[in-house]
């Protein structure tokens, strides 16, 4: 759902991107708290793992396909605030290096997939774990709050184009084709981030943000003070470090981005088919950046998909860990003992 140039007037562009800016500059503290030496590179990872499944486009009906926004997603591995950061640093990388999503509609697109669709997948995914404590639940609560935020951002992007589109639209029928066609990408996002979730769950349940606290954390009373001692499942003692994961992780993302992208879908996605039913997408314009040899992930330089997918995961990986690393609190020594 990349908004391109010329979709929005000047005055809805910097509104929106006024409201990125603050939002992502509140993020950019609230990460903070987050992030520490080992979920720092996590973060990073989880970013470029973004960029490589928005490579792939899955149909969702004739004709129009869909992908990944990934902000629920990295919301419940690496929190809300993070996760602000992560979708910004992908838009950032795919608008500047792949002409992906326009340079005036950054502001407008990191509003929609970064800010509005995690606002309300995690305010779904909290709701949901506040009242169900469990791996499953968590699970479940993933792929219901993944489903959600998708056309909470589709009809975002109606009540703005209503405010400030360059086209007239009857705006109780693009709401109705965009919140239609989302819901059905909604599906497959919840599924791509409830296989995730579940995933990382059964590897490192400590890396997953959105179940910390299934157990409760035990307090050492002594003479010196309390001591914190954070509780896993039995048998299952969580490393300090990310180890294996992290090179385990970059591999997966560059087999998705170097691979997996040949196959995915060259139909339109829901915007686009949406923009194309309702006669808007005339009012696209090019992108300023569309000549370079990466734009359109490469078609436009004669660049393989897939080469152009492990040269964005691995820009993606290098500003978003070098950010983070930046942002992240240093864990003292003998803050926290994990058992």
């Amino acid at each position: 759902m990349h908004v391109p140039d010329g979709f929005f007037n000047a005055a809805v562009s910097v509104s929106a991107g006024a409201v990125a800016a603050a939002g992502v500059a509140v993020c950019l503290r609230g990460a903070r708290r987050e992030l520490d030496d080992r979920t720092a590179p996590m973060a990073g990872l989880v970013a470029a793992f973004i960029f490589a499944v928005q490579m792939l486009n899955f149909p969702v009906a004739a004709g129009t396909s869909g992908h990944l926004l990934g902000g629920t997603l990295a919301a419940i591995l690496v929190g809300p605030y993070t996760a602000v950061l992560c979708v910004a640093v992908v838009l950032l990388v795919q608008g500047f290096f792949f002409a992906d999503g326009g340079l005036t509609a950054l502001g407008v697109n990191i509003t929609l997939m970064g800010i509005v669709a995690i606002v309300v997948g995690w305010t779904v995914f909290r709701l949901i774990t506040r009242v169900a404590r469990s791996r499953g639940a968590v699970v479940a609560a993933s792929f219901a709050a993944a489903l959600v935020s998708v056309p909470a951002a589709a009809l975002a992007f109606t009540l703005l184009f209503w405010i400030g589109g360059t086209a007239p639209i009857d705006v109780g029928t693009v709401a109705a084709a965009m919140g239609g066609v989302h819901v059905l990408i909604g599906i497959g996002e919840g599924l791509i981030t409830a296989v995730t979730v579940s995933t990382v769950l059964a590897i490192r349940p400590d890396l997953v943000y959105g179940a910390r606290g299934l157990a409760a954390p035990l307090v050492l009373r002594g003479a010196e003070g309390d001591t914190v001692v954070t509780q896993q499942a039995p048998g299952r003692p969580a490393p300090r470090r990310l180890g294996w994961f992290l090179p385990a992780g970059i591999v997966v993302a560059a087999l998705l981005a170097g691979i997996v992208s040949f196959y995915a879908s060259s139909s339109p996605d829901g915007l686009e088919r949406v923009a194309e039913d309702k006669g808007f997408s005339s009012q696209a314009t090019d992108h300023s950046l569309g000549g370079q040899p990466l734009a359109d992930y490469g078609d436009a330089g004669g660049i393989p998909v897939g080469v152009a997918g492990l040269i964005g995961v691995g820009v993606t990986l290098g500003v978003g860990g070098g950010l983070f690393l930046g942002v992240r609190r240093r864990t003292r020594s003998g803050e926290e003992v994990t058992v």
